[in-house]
C-alpha cells in the first residue's frame, strides 16, 4: 500500500462514562480503558478507508481547514467495547481527528488546535459529555455550547463496571426520553448533579454516597437495561457509594473507595448472562498522540 508519509500516527484515547445518573448530557468521566487509532495518508482512493463513519469525521476536519479531502487509511484496536455506553464512538472520531491533524501539521499543512478538534468532535457526537473527558481527561462538567470545567480525579476513587454482552443503540435509547419534565423532576436532577460536581471538584469523594439518582433518562432506559436497579443495589451492598447507567448503556457503573473488585463482581453476578466485571480508575490525561 502506497503511503505518502514515512510513519503512521497513533492516538490513544480513553473511554468515558457519561451522565453519572442525573447529569444528563452534562457530566462525564474519563476512564483508564483505551482505544488506539492508527492513521496514515495514502496516495489513492483505492487504498483509502471507506467506512462512512470515519469518512464523515475526516471530512469535517478537512472542511474546517478549507482544504481538499485526502485519502487515508485508519486502523482501530483496543479495549473499549462498542455500543456499551463507554464512549467508543467518540474515541474513534477523536483519535482519527487528532491523528489526521498531526499528520497535516508534520506535512506543513494547515492544522487545528486541540480545542478546535474537540469542538468538531462535539458537533459530530451531538453532545459534549463524552467528548470533553475523552479529549482532556478527568471529570468534566459541560455546558450546552461545548465549554466545560475539568477537575482531576484521585486514584483513590475506583470505578467498578458491569459490562453486559448486549449492546445498546444510543439513538434508540435517546428516543425513549420524554421531551419535557415536571418542575420537581428538574429540581431533583439539578440538585443531585450539582452535588456530584461539588464532590468531584473538592475531591471529597465520600460525599458521592447516595447522589446518583436520576429522573431524566434512566427510568425510561430500563426497558433496554432491565437489571439496572438490581445491579446498582448489589454494588451498593458490596460497598459502593452509588451507581448509574453509563451513557445510554448497557454498561452499569459504580463509584467506590474500596473493594472495587468485589463491587464489580457483585454487579456482574446480579446481571448474569456472562456479564464482564471490570475495575478501573479515572484517566487524567485524555487523548494522547503516541507518534509513529
Amino acid at each position: 500500500m502506497a503511503d505518502t508519509h514515512k510513519n503512521s500516527i497513533k492516538v490513544k484515547v480513553p473511554a468515558s462514562t457519561s451522565n453519572l445518573g442525573p447529569g444528563f448530557d452534562c457530566l462525564g468521566l474519563a476512564l483508564q480503558i483505551y482505544n488506539i487509532v492508527e492513521t496514515h495518508f495514502v496516495d489513492s482512493n483505492a487504498d483509502s478507508t471507506r467506512d462512512p463513519f470515519l469518512l464523515n469525521a475526516a471530512n469535517s476536519l478537512f472542511q474546517a481547514l478549507g482544504i481538499p479531502n485526502r485519502p487515508f487509511f485508519c486502523k482501530i484496536y483496543g479495549e473499549i467495547p462498542p455500543s456499551r455506553g463507554l464512549g467508543s464512538s467518540v474515541s474513534v472520531r477523536l483519535g482519527l481527528l487528532l491523528g489526521l491533524n498531526r499528520l497535516l501539521a508534520s506535512d506543513n499543512q494547515p492544522y487545528l488546535s486541540r480545542n478546535q478538534i474537540y469542538q468538531i468532535a462535539v458537533k459530530l457526537e451531538g453532545h459534549p459529555d463524552n467528548a470533553a473527558p475523552a479529549t482532556y481527561g478527568g471529570f468534566t462538567l459541560c455546558l450546552p455550547d461545548g465549554r466545560f470545567l475539568r477537575f482531576p480525579v484521585s486514584a483513590e476513587l475506583q470505578i467498578a463496571l458491569a459490562i453486559p454482552e448486549v449492546k445498546t443503540s444510543t439513538e434508540e435509547a435517546r428516543q425513549v426520553i420524554p421531551p419535557s419534565f415536571s418542575r420537581s423532576d428538574a429540581i431533583a436532577n439539578l440538585a443531585f448533579s450539582s452535588a456530584i460536581a461539588a464532590a468531584f471538584a473538592s475531591g471529597r469523594y465520600e460525599l458521592l454516597a447516595d447522589l446518583f439518582h436520576d429522573r431524566f433518562h434512566q427510568p425510561f432506559r430500563k426497558k433496554f437495561n432491565p437489571q439496572l436497579d438490581v445491579a446498582i443495589e448489589a454494588g451498593i451492598a458490596a460497598g459502593a457509594l452509588g451507581g448509574w447507567l453509563s451513557g445510554s448503556g448497557s454498561t452499569i457503573a459504580c463509584a467506590t473507595l474500596s473493594n472495587g473488585a468485589k463491587v464489580a463482581e457483585a454487579m456482574a453476578k446480579a446481571i448474569g448472562n456472562n456479564c464482564k466485571a471490570l475495575v478501573t480508575h479515572a484517566d487524567n490525561v485524555g487523548a494522547t498522540i503516541l507518534g509513529s
